[in-house]
């Protein structure tokens, strides 16, 4: 019970959104709100009319004539920002104060010397999900070593289970709402090909009619097929560029996670025959 306290006591700062459906509903009605007010305002088109053609060089109505694909997509984008934000102070906090390369290097460092009480206050000064780990691996390590009744074997895997344990606590704190992102890779180029078959069929529906071409109808078919498309492979890139470094920072964390755990065990089991 100590011990848990211990760890929740250094877990503190940003830890993350945990009610990601309720970013993307206010995304959502900010995108509407947006798509309406802004993109929509009459004075973006000829004769403030947001049914006729936009005014030259308007990139605003331009994108206005998307039409209601337009929202859904910069929904998706505003999402991806909202929770790259969300990821990038919550794994800032996870970090802890401190460069993680400097703490893992006095922890060895103090490991090395065998001073337990150096390396318990590297993990008060850095906090974070890795000095968590480390830190209860520590309180284990005292633990086991005053425990006369275990055999080596056992204090060693004592130890190794304290960090995994503690590690698959930590670490899906980390990855919260990446899922996420890595859905909207997908699904904003998935929607921006919509708007674009949606576009391109009212584009050839207008040239289809009999008589003259309905040349507002095209040009708005065809704003709507490239607005779309531009729109779509602007959000899934700026999705792939977020989950890619979230997953590598993630990674690296990981990695910290098993240096150090490994070089407590190591240091156990060299100074304990």
């Amino acid at each position: 019970m100590e011990k848990n306290q211990k760890v929740e006591k250094k877990s503190k700062g940003f830890t993350g959104i945990k009610s990601s459906g309720l970013v993307i509903l206010a995304c959502l009605g900010l995108a509407i709100l947006i798509y309406k007010f802004i993109f929509g305002d009459p004075s973006n088109f000829m004769d403030n009319n947001p049914d006729g053609e936009p005014l030259p060089g308007n990139l605003l109505a331009t994108i206005y004539k998307g039409g209601m694909i337009v929202p859904m997509i910069q929904c998706l984008l505003l999402t991806v920002i909202s929770l790259s934000v969300e990821r990038f102070f919550a794994i800032k906090t996870a970090q802890g104060k401190g460069k993680l390369v400097n703490f893992v290097r006095d922890i060895k460092l103090a490991l090395s010397k065998g001073d337990l009480q150096a390396a318990n206050a590297a993990c008060d000064k850095q906090q974070g999900s890795v000095a968590n780990v480390v830190s209860s691996a520590l309180i284990k390590y005292s633990e086991v070593e005053e425990d006369k009744s275990l055999s080596k074997e056992q204090q060693i895997l004592a130890i190794q289970k304290e960090v995994e344990e503690a590690t698959a606590l930590e670490l899906p704190m980390l990855s919260q709402n990446l899922p996420i992102i890595a859905t909207i890779t997908t699904l904003g180029t998935l929607l921006g090909l919509l708007g674009t078959v949606i576009g391109m069929i009212r584009s050839f529906a207008a040239l289809a009619t009999g008589g003259a071409v309905d040349s507002i109808a095209l040009s708005a078919g065809i704003s709507e097929a490239l607005i779309n498309t531009a729109f779509g492979i602007a959000t899934g890139a700026l999705a792939v560029v977020s989950y890619n470094y979230f997953t590598s920072k993630i990674d690296s964390i990981t990695y910290c996670i098993d240096e150090v755990g490994f070089s407590i065990v190591q240091t156990f089991a060299a100074s304990h025959k």
